[in-house]
């Protein structure tokens, strides 16, 4: 597995990061889907054996359990130096003020929770989950500096927003001499490609880096359209249900055609998909989920693919202009 560095940064991470939020407990949070640690376990050793080193979680997957895991886990495995750990904060963690968005006081808190949580003290990359339209993001800014100065945070990043928001926070902190966002953590796929419009552009003129969530769709471009089923998290999943469900006739063109390339190379097609991704400019790192073991296999192999001109255009022919989702 190569590395890379994350945006113009000095920091090195694998061409492929692990999502965590497969795994957590499935009785806290909303993701009864997810896994527990004995399950989660095999999929983090194979992938850190595979050369998988950077590893993605949030402090709202599975209220908290999901971080626990991860420390745990990675505790077992390898050297802190080792391994890159990345969360996020935004989301709801607890009733009453503060418990949830960016404030001052809702960082300050929940980066410490992180850090018990996952039995560090600091994480490689600690990100916003979402835009905060209710806090001056000054506010923002400055406490994610704060929080970088104070050594429990290597770097800060921020997930799925418009991209005048994005602008504007690193605006700010180019302005005070704070710290910027060296990462965007954006929904990005052969489903969902409107992040080429404004966002991805703008990272590569700023040296942000890329790194995608749900590069394969939600698995809807890994398997023959007349093969999409439900599983306990596709029926469960209420955020997930929101996704991929503009033009219906232009996703089945576009998994038909990941198909038949799969085929021609004798590949599976979500190594296909995740070749695609792995291949863009603006792209640092796909997060890949894993609950089989073949997912690790097919995100590791997806790196030595490299698709021809006639492969990405028959790829990315039949997609239509969609409104952005996710946000």
């Amino acid at each position: 597995m190569p590395t890379t560095r994350l945006g113009r940064t000095g920091l090195e991470i694998s061409r492929i990061v692990l999502g965590m939020m497969s795994y957590g407990a499935p009785d806290q949070g909303s993701h009864s889907w997810s896994v527990d640690i004995d399950a989660a376990r095999p999929f983090v050793r194979r992938a850190y054996e595979a050369g998988i080193t950077s590893f993605d979680t949030a402090n709202v997957y599975s209220a908290g359990s999901s971080e626990e895991i991860t420390g745990q886990l990675l505790k077992e495995i390898a050297p802190r130096e080792a391994v890159q750990v990345f969360t996020k904060v935004f989301n709801r963690m607890r009733p009453g003020p503060n418990g949830a968005g960016l404030s001052r006081a809702a960082i300050m808190h929940e980066i410490d929770a992180s850090l018990t949580r996952l039995g560090t003290d600091y994480v490689d990359l600690y990100q916003i989950h979402r835009f905060d339209p209710h806090t001056p993001v000054e506010e923002t800014m400055e406490a994610l500096h704060d929080v970088v100065k104070a050594g429990k945070a290597r770097y800060i990043g921020a997930s799925s927003m418009w991209t005048w928001q994005f602008a504007q926070m690193q605006h700010a902190a180019e302005l005070h001499g704070w710290t910027k966002f060296v990462s965007m953590q954006d929904q990005y796929n052969l489903l969902e490609r409107e992040e080429e419009r404004e966002m991805h552009p703008f990272a590569q003129a700023t040296g942000v880096g890329v790194i995608p969530w749900s590069p394969l769709a939600r698995g809807k471009v890994t398997r023959p359209w007349d093969a999409q089923g439900s599983g306990s998290r596709s029926d469960t999943d209420e955020f997930g249900k929101t996704l991929y469900r503009q033009d219906e006739d232009a996703n089945r063109a576009i998994v038909d055609a990941v198909q038949q390339v799969a085929e021609a190379r004798g590949a599976s097609m979500a190594q296909i998909a995740l070749a695609w991704v792995a291949g863009k400019p603006a792209v640092t790192a796909p997060i890949i989920g894993a609950t089989k073991e073949h997912h690790i296999d097919d995100a590791v192999a997806a790196t030595a693919i490299d698709l021809t001109d006639d492969e990405v255009s028959r790829l990315e022919s039949a997609y239509t202009p969609r409104v952005p989702s996710g946000f």
